[in-house]
């Protein structure tokens, strides 16, 4: 009789997938293409950085544009989930569009911090990833003309960093970075600049907290893991940085198809996680894909314990 505890196994990690932030953005998608389904409906960016979603609303309706200016004046408009500047918001009123802000309120909330601190001219840092999507909105809710805002990601930029006045600082982060990375940048910080201001920790949302702490879990028992997520997806390649800095192989990957012979050769024990705009059928295809050439025991592994939602708009309720 074969002994079970020698074959190959799959890790399903919870949590993983859609958070509370981007099923919301989805759903409001959905919503205007089903309420205006006689009109044009215009998504400013990806809506969540998943090629998968994004191809899926698109075949439903919804026209993704990267600029403001490409979409007609009165026209219905979807802001993404990693949210807009204040320059959008302004612009969008101009051309009277029509708009529903997919904003993830997690981020919203940073950017109405930063909106009101910069009432006060006080500089602000800002730890994140330069030209990100929602590090570029963030940025864009700094209004103040006499003090500054500033982007870091790493020490070597924070001791570069020069301020007006380094006794009247604040910082925000993205996010949606690697905790460790993030709680690093933040101490050195605190060391370079001592009154600087902001959070006890971070801004890291909870979803990201999560899933990077399951995949560190599971990072210790595994072979190899798979991280489903598009590769312009922050927190899908935190997750990857994350497993491989516990001493794990790790790979993103959009789907099955990028799976390669090289990934998985003579991996006993393969652990798959998704980040937080992946669907949970590309999970559920890489699994059946696995099977197809061998043969895996699947298992899961975490609990997920998120109960977070998100009120939708008034406007579409």
């Amino acid at each position: 009789m074969e002994n079970r505890t020698s074959r190959k196994k799959i890790l399903l990690v919870s949590p993983r997938g859609f958070c509370a932030g981007v099923s919301r953005a989805i759903q409001i998608v959905e919503l205007v293409l089903n309420r205006f389904e006689n009109e044009s409906v215009y998504v400013l960016h990806e809506v969540v950085h998943n090629k998968h979603v994004v191809n899926e609303l698109s075949r439903k309706g919804a026209i993704f544009v990267d600029r403001i200016d490409d979409i007609p004046d009165g026209a219905i408009t979807v802001f993404s989930a990693h949210g807009v500047s204040k320059e959008i918001e302004h612009k969008a009123e101009q051309k009277g569009l029509r708009v529903f802000d997919a904003t993830c309120p997690i981020v919203d909330k940073v950017h109405r911090k930063v909106h009101r601190v910069s009432a006060t001219n006080e500089e602000i840092i800002i730890i994140g990833h330069a030209k990100h999507q929602e590090v570029e909105g963030t940025l864009g809710q700094y209004t103040s003309e006499t003090g500054g805002i500033y982007v870091v990601n790493t020490t070597d930029e924070i001791d570069n960093l020069k301020v007006n006045d380094p006794d009247h600082l604040h910082f925000v982060t993205q996010t949606t970075l690697s905790i460790d990375e993030a709680k690093y940048c933040i101490d050195h910080l605190r060391e370079v600049f001592p009154k600087v201001s902001g959070p006890a920790t971070n801004d890291i949302c909870y979803a990201t907290q999560n899933r990077q702490q399951a995949v560190k879990d599971v990072a210790r028992i595994a072979d190899v893991v798979l991280v489903v997520g598009s590769k312009n997806s922050s927190n899908s390649n935190r997750l990857s940085e994350v497993a491989r800095q516990s001493g794990c192989k790790s790979f993103l990957i959009d789907d099955y198809t990028d799976i390669t012979p090289e990934m998985i050769e003579n991996k006993r024990i393969i652990a798959i996680t998704s980040g937080a705009s992946a669907p949970e059928y590309l999970i559920e295809e890489i699994v059946k894909q696995l099977n197809i050439n061998d043969e895996y025991d699947v298992e899961n592994i975490g609990v997920s314990k998120e109960k977070q939602n998100f009120k939708l708009p008034d406007s579409l309720l």
